[in-house]
């Protein structure tokens, strides 16, 4: 099987994509696996960027580090340099189904649909509410990190 690559996709690519490349990331390591983490915003408004302070200081309180990342907008090639691309909501999801190219071999799914009795569910945009929903969104990206590692048949 080849390596996986996996897209995490928000809005504006500072609170719950980098928590979810974050988590997902620190797993991967963890297990010495070469696996592709990313993540992306379907809005360029933050390009360049760090992670919202909220979102950085919820990782490091778990023990990862997130403050180097930098938004980015989601590409055309990302639809064929990442085998999943996981939006964290609907409208997300929406975006990437109108910006993924003609025969994109890309899966494009909410990230929560791989979370047993989650399906169909968004991840809640931590970015108006206070450090409650920094807390969370990492418990959730914490639970889509588990679910990509069973996916692809990695141990946790």
């Amino acid at each position: 099987m080849q390596t996986p690559s996996i897209l995490f996709v928000c809005l504006g690519n500072i609170c719950r994509s980098p928590l979810a490349d974050g988590a997902l990331r620190h797993r991967v390591r963890q297990q010495g696996l070469g696996w592709t983490v990313d993540s992306a915003g379907t809005g360029g408004w933050h390009k360049g960027e760090p992670p919202d302070a909220r979102a950085i200081a919820v990782a490091r309180a778990h023990g990862v580090d997130i403050a180097s990342l930098r938004a980015r907008q989601v590409q055309a090639q990302d639809f064929d340099r990442f085998d999943l691309i996981l939006a964290m909501d609907h409208d997300n999801l929406a975006g990437l189904t109108r910006l993924a190219p003609m025969g994109s071999p890309a899966e494009l799914c909410l990230a929560l649909d791989l979370v047993a009795g989650r399906q169909g569910q968004a991840v809640a945009d931590p970015y108006y509410g206070d450090d409650a929903g920094f807390n969370a969104t990492w418990a959730d990206a914490c639970a889509i990190a588990d679910a990509v590692l069973a996916r692809f048949g990695a141990a946790r």
